[in-house]
């Protein structure tokens, strides 16, 4: 046991995996207002509790070492192995980095992080010129910000359940729905018919299949309150 549970208690790791997922998200991001802070704020929280049980206390591995001791009388629970909860539950064989869930949640972590830097390109372009972002993601979605950040979640909790992990994933889910809405009546009030023609032909988080892609809305809009976005607001 001793020896397993060298695999935790390694903070630095914590620290220094934690800021680069946050320095990464925030380089495309790049918050301003106390809505965006709030955004990048849930999703920085997700990200160190993540990775304080991946590296620094295995919590929901203490809770359920019991039961797994019982369930898998083979495996040392505390081994950083038996973290990837999905590999050990589903009795996988062989190296859990390279098991469906982790090479899937590769696949959405990458993605998500693409569409992230993808849309903030395009809102960034529309809010200088003061025109409705419709062009690049948005044109197929009216957050596809919000869609990353839950597709980046969604990629590590393939990987790496915890349970507060997974109870936060559908909390900061409606929370985020919430910042939608409220970003969407602030779009509306600044670009009035401009955007209620878009947010008419486009879906909120996902695409309609087979995808169609908004028309552009390329009239530059003439923003009514200082400091705010004429656009939908930013993730």
């Amino acid at each position: 046991m001793r020896p397993a549970m060298a695999a935790y208690g390694l903070w630095p790791f914590v620290a220094l995996h934690s800021a680069v997922f946050i320095i990464f998200a925030f380089s495309f991001t790049r918050p301003r207002t106390g809505r965006d802070w709030r955004t990048f704020g849930a999703f920085s929280a997700f990200i160190v509790a993540l990775f304080t049980e991946m590296y620094g206390f295995p919590l929901t591995i203490y809770l359920l070492t019991g039961w797994l001791g019982s369930r898998y009388p083979s495996i040392a629970p505390f081994s950083h192995d038996s973290g990837h909860l999905w590999h050990t539950l589903l009795g996988l064989r062989g190296n859990a980095h390279l098991d469906p869930f982790h090479i899937t949640g590769d696949a959405l972590i990458v993605g998500g992080f693409f569409l992230l830097s993808a849309a903030w390109k395009v809102l960034h372009q529309a809010q200088r010129a003061h025109k409705v972002a419709s062009t690049g993601p948005y044109a197929r979605l009216r957050h596809p910000q919000y869609l990353a950040f839950a597709t980046i979640m969604l990629g590590f909790l393939l990987q790496w359940p915890t349970l507060p992990t997974m109870l936060m994933f559908p909390v900061l889910l409606v929370v985020y729905r919430r910042l939608a809405r409220r970003e969407e009546a602030d779009a509306t009030l600044e670009c009035g018919d401009l955007y209620a023609r878009y947010a008419a032909v486009t879906p909120a988080f996902l695409p309609r299949f087979p995808l169609r892609s908004a028309q552009p809305i390329g009239q530059p809009v003439r923003p009514r309150r200082r400091g705010t976005a004429a656009t939908e607001g930013r993730a």
